[in-house]
């Protein structure tokens, strides 16, 4: 089978079975098509012609490109699941990829600010040019729920329950969790819901210009010009919210397992990561203001 048509027939499996979201197949086609191009420079097109030592040729490849070991890993689950896909439907009779490993890397915690920064931005929304309560309710459920972008712009006006204090949240893989939203967080979403007007419950919850649906490059824009405003870490994206979201619950002792189901985490292992970033911030403080550090 023609390389090309494998990884045709895969992504369509993962989007039509599998039911991955549109954001995830198209990175996995990036990620395939740029293994097949590989491929292709080295005459290779058939299924069969692959073995695991041609996957670490790629690999190496790979990072003599200088993408990062963080990325190729990425590119590598890809590989790894286009042939996991090929060995179950019984077209080939061996998985070349299956004991192919992980580029080592250290893993890098996320950056996080402060309450008191973001505290700061609800001021300057309020002296802006932008509108003060649509700049409120992205940075209150970006960081109050600790929301993805995707998940934020995909909000419906129904998926928010102002008598039980809950959002209805479509995730990952278009999974359905539910997040408590706190007092503070509804007081703010009060006040944008009585200046917009919706006329059911698919109307979009937060609307750009026009009554649109707000999109992901809007919401990146707006966090990253308020952001820079308040605080000096590198990285400024709507991201950086959720990471501090999560980090403060569990400062102020949050349950990881609660901590998970809020983040819609798959595993634990990867809200464990936000248990270091609060013990590195347990150091820092502990360092600035402890007399025996």
């Amino acid at each position: 089978m023609k390389i090309e048509n494998l990884i045709n027939s895969y992504l369509n499996n993962i989007l039509n079975i599998k039911r991955y979201s549109l954001q995830t197949v198209k990175a996995y086609k990036t990620d395939l098509n740029q293994f097949l191009e590989f491929c292709e420079a080295n005459n290779k097109s058939d299924l069969n012609s692959l073995s695991e030592r041609f996957i670490k040729r790629y690999l190496m490849y790979l990072s003599d490109s200088g993408i990062e070991k963080r990325s190729i890993s990425r590119k590598l689950s890809s590989v790894r699941g286009l042939f996991k896909f090929a060995y179950q439907n019984q077209l080939i009779d061996f998985n070349p990829s299956a004991y192919v490993k992980n580029p080592k890397s250290n893993k890098k915690l996320p950056e996080v600010t402060t309450t008191e920064s973001i505290l700061k931005i609800y001021k300057l929304a309020d002296e802006a040019e932008d509108d003060p309560e649509l700049v409120k309710i992205i940075f209150e459920l970006l960081y109050g729920c600790a929301l993805r972008v995707s998940e934020l712009c995909s909000l419906n006006y129904g998926d928010i329950d102002l008598k039980s204090k809950t959002l209805r949240v479509k995730g990952k893989g278009s999974k359905i969790r539910i997040v408590p939203i706190g007092d503070k967080s509804i007081e703010i979403i009060k006040k944008y819901l009585q200046k917009n007007d919706y006329l059911n419950n698919n109307d979009p919850l937060i609307k750009a210009r026009g009554g649109k649906r707000i999109y992901p490059r809007l919401v990146q824009r707006l966090t990253n010009k308020y952001i820079s405003k308040v605080s000096d870490i590198k990285k400024k994206s709507p991201h950086v919210l959720r990471h501090s979201a999560a980090t403060h619950m569990l400062d102020n002792g949050a349950d990881l397992k609660a901590v998970k189901e809020i983040l819609g985490h798959e595993n634990l292992s990867t809200t464990q990561i936000y248990t270091h970033v609060s013990v590195e911030r347990l150091k820092s403080t502990y360092k600035k203001s402890h007399p025996k550090s």
